[in-house]
């Protein structure tokens, strides 16, 4: 079992790894890789789909618009970026943001399979369709499977939302609006994270 330090040192290893990788043709329109950010020893990790323009520059995931919103909601229930970790299952960014293809969902896989080796959550919520796919392996639309609890391998815990961007393009907030399902729906995973933490 790794402690603190061990398991940072790991991190920086897979990261050292991941910022040199050439395996598929995105990493020659990258500007930066966008690992993951966060505490490596959280219980709670978000997976969204693939870093934005805003990412590309910086480095750092959800940090344009739709991460700002993502940091909103989750501020709305009194959860910190710094106690969770966030990263995305591809880490360099598609052309004019389009949705990763499955070949380059699988290219990266290995790195998002190694933080979660590291990280050991107990919860993860996959923001969107596509990450929600890769860790699932379903091919229902995010429609379907939100707010929903799934067992995944090591009784890891998977929670599917809308992706922020998602909600960016619907402003409604009535009752059944994706924006008030995902009200509902971070309230359920810091209901379940509390549970955890008694």
């Amino acid at each position: 079992m790794l402690d603190l330090e061990g398991r940072l040192s790991l991190m920086e290893e897979i990261k050292a790894e991941c910022l040199k990788c050439k395996r598929c043709p995105l990493s020659q329109l990258r500007t930066q890789v966008v690992f993951g950010e966060g505490k490596v020893n959280t219980e709670l990790m978000f997976v969204g789909e693939a870093p934005g323009a805003e990412e590309d520059v910086q480095g750092k995931p959800f940090v344009g618009k739709a991460g700002q919103l993502l940091t909103k909601i989750l501020q709305s229930v009194g959860i910190s970026r710094d106690e969770v970790y966030i990263t995305n299952v591809v880490k360099c960014r598609p052309p004019n943001n389009r949705n990763p293809t499955p070949e380059e969902v699988s290219m990266c896989w290995p790195f998002l399979e190694a933080q979660i080796a590291v990280i050991r959550p107990k919860i993860i919520v996959t923001l969107g369709s596509v990450s929600t796919q890769a860790i699932l392996k379903l091919k229902d639309p995010i429609t379907s499977v939100r707010g929903k609890w799934f067992e995944w391998i090591g009784g890891i815990r998977v929670f599917p939302m809308f992706h922020p961007s998602f909600l960016l393009r619907n402003l409604s907030r009535e009752k059944g609006s994706p924006r008030w399902l995902t009200w509902e729906d971070i309230k359920e995973v810091k209901r379940a994270w509390q549970e955890l933490r008694r």
